[in-house]
């Protein structure tokens, strides 16, 4: 039987007689209205391969699905250019060199520390595993990531080392260990991989513009094929090594396959997530999806943990895949234009959703370099607020 919720409401800055209108709104439906979830074969709770290892960790513990005394928080890209203190660590450095800074990126991965998140995800880019397969890039201001020479063939492909030697990522091994003695056991570390979709989509120089990689894919269908055998290849090496290495919980992150259709996500998408985090195991793993239209698909990938956008509920989620744990689903666009009275009552409306079981508070996605400290600071006290 499908499930539908439906939901309206106006988007954009809500003046503080609209914080009812929040309490529906900012915990998971879709700006459209329409959110149909369907599970006809859910997954077997059996089948998920837990993690072994012994966590006293507020959030490792909520991510296996365990009972805990309240969900814990954290928030993607919670180090950034939001926080004023991030930007004075930064110091103005080009992005690159400041991420492979071990001592600076250490700093900056902390830097939420101070505000009480459950966890630290490192500070590096999606990006550093295929320069560390060997191709370089450069970040372009209001473009993004941009490689030095496009894979553009099969030919190109062998630029490209599907097994990259570990050494070739030794600023973020540095980066893990570094973070890790400072904290000394008080949080855990997140680590985290672009999917291979996504980094692909950087890879050829189109990024987000979903027309120019389809007809990439159309016309070089060999080269695409290979670029996301390999980058799957790297990235079950890249994380199994940072596992090995400390790494607490892993997170891998699909910014541009939401916006693919249900035909390319089962051949570009699911197949790659499944891999991957099938391949990572002793840990809890996330699998975030920008705005993914396709949990039912998620949920049958081996992830222990969902993250869900605005478009899912995170009720009918929670009562439709009860073996898996959801992360989310507080709305980014009002962290960054609402008030703090805002915040706090979205995030107590999320929280009340589930108990505070089976979830970890989140965003439904980054937050935004607009972001106001003092939203930031409500979002992290109401989360506490049992």
């Amino acid at each position: 039987m499908a499930v539908v919720s439906q939901v309206y409401f106006a988007k954009g800055r809500m003046a503080s007689h609209q914080v009812g209108k929040v309490r529906d709104a900012a915990c998971g439906h879709s700006p459209e209205g329409v959110i149909l979830l369907y599970h006809p074969h859910p997954a077997d709770p059996d089948e998920t391969t837990m993690p072994a290892a012994d966590s006293a960790h507020l959030l490792v513990r909520a991510a296996r699905g365990e009972p805990v005394e309240r969900a814990p928080v954290w928030a993607m890209r919670q180090a950034g250019r939001w926080d004023p203190e991030f930007r004075r660590v930064r110091d103005g450095a080009e992005f690159f060199a400041f991420s492979e800074d071990v001592e600076k990126s250490a700093q900056a991965s902390l830097c939420p520390r101070r505000f009480g998140v459950d966890a630290i995800i490192l500070f590096y880019d999606i990006t550093t595993l295929p320069l560390a397969m060997g191709l370089p890039f450069a970040l372009q201001p209001g473009i993004g990531p941009q490689p030095d020479r496009p894979i553009r063939t099969v030919a190109d492909l062998e630029r490209l080392n599907p097994e990259p030697d570990p050494v070739s990522y030794g600023h973020i091994r540095k980066l893990l260990k570094r973070v890790k003695e400072i904290l000394a056991g008080d949080l855990p570390v997140i680590v985290f991989a672009g999917s291979p979709f996504t980094v692909a989509t950087y890879c050829i120089g189109t990024g987000k513009h979903m027309e120019a990689t389809r007809r990439f894919a159309a016309e070089q269908p060999h080269a695409w094929d290979g670029l996301l055998e390999r980058l799957s290849n790297a990235t079950a090496g890249f994380l199994k090594t940072l596992v090995t290495e400390g790494a607490d919980v892993v997170q891998l992150f699909d910014s541009w396959a939401g916006l693919l259709t249900p035909e390319e996500y089962g051949a570009w998408a699911q197949p790659h997530h499944t891999r991957i985090l099938g391949a990572v195991t002793g840990v809890p793993r996330i699998l975030f999806v920008k705005e993914c239209p396709y949990l039912d698909s998620m949920a049958q990938t081996g992830a222990d943990v969902i993250s869900l956008g605005l478009r899912h509920d995170l009720g009918v989620a929670q009562a439709r895949y009860p073996h898996l744990v959801f992360q989310g689903n507080v709305s980014e666009e009002l962290m960054r234009t609402g008030t703090p009275e805002q915040v706090a009552a979205a995030t107590q409306a999320c929280l009340r959703v589930t108990d505070g079981q089976r979830h970890i508070l989140n965003l439904n996605h980054g937050v935004g370099k607009e972001t106001p400290v003092a939203n930031f600071e409500a979002y992290i006290r109401a989360a506490k607020r049992v």
